[in-house]
């Protein structure tokens, strides 16, 4: 049986949707039972500003999404990547053995959208072009055709 809070973060779940101009994408998904799920953030000074998830999936995903936007929001990037699966559980009261998955699929999911922001930051320079988009407008061969 699921817990009070995971029945409040399915039937009443928290930053559902999209980030507009998402500065990291995070998806997840898990074979056997179907789960999908995907976290997107905005970040402003190393901080996660915004936080939004999309999943679909059994009660206990949908809760686990809802209950990790509501634990790293207005954290650090660094913060937010000590999130592990047992604190989403234990911030929802537990979960049945048979739905720890569930947690594993938020935790990583979030991970993942922290990672492609970093590697986003990466490919871009201080002005905030794609590094490839540059050299491809810089490039000669562009500039050649018609």
């Amino acid at each position: 049986m699921y817990t009070r809070e995971v029945m409040d973060h399915f039937l009443n779940p928290r930053n559902v949707g999209s980030v507009e101009n998402a500065d990291g994408v995070g998806e997840v998904g898990n074979a056997s039972c179907g789960d999908i799920m995907r976290i997107e953030i905005k970040v402003e000074d190393d901080k996660i500003a915004d936080i939004k998830f999309q999943t679909f999936g059994c009660a206990a995903a949908i809760a686990t999404s809802s209950m990790i936007t509501e634990l790293v929001k207005g954290k650090t990037l660094t913060e937010a990547e000590k999130i592990t699966n047992k604190k989403v559980a234990e911030a929802l009261g537990g979960l049945p053995p048979v739905k720890m998955h569930c947690s594993n699929l938020a935790a990583d999911a979030l991970k993942k959208a922290i990672a492609d922001y970093r590697e986003r930051r990466i490919d871009s320079d201080s002005s905030g072009h794609n590094l490839f988009d540059r050299a491809d407008s810089d490039s000669k061969a562009f500039k050649d055709k018609p």
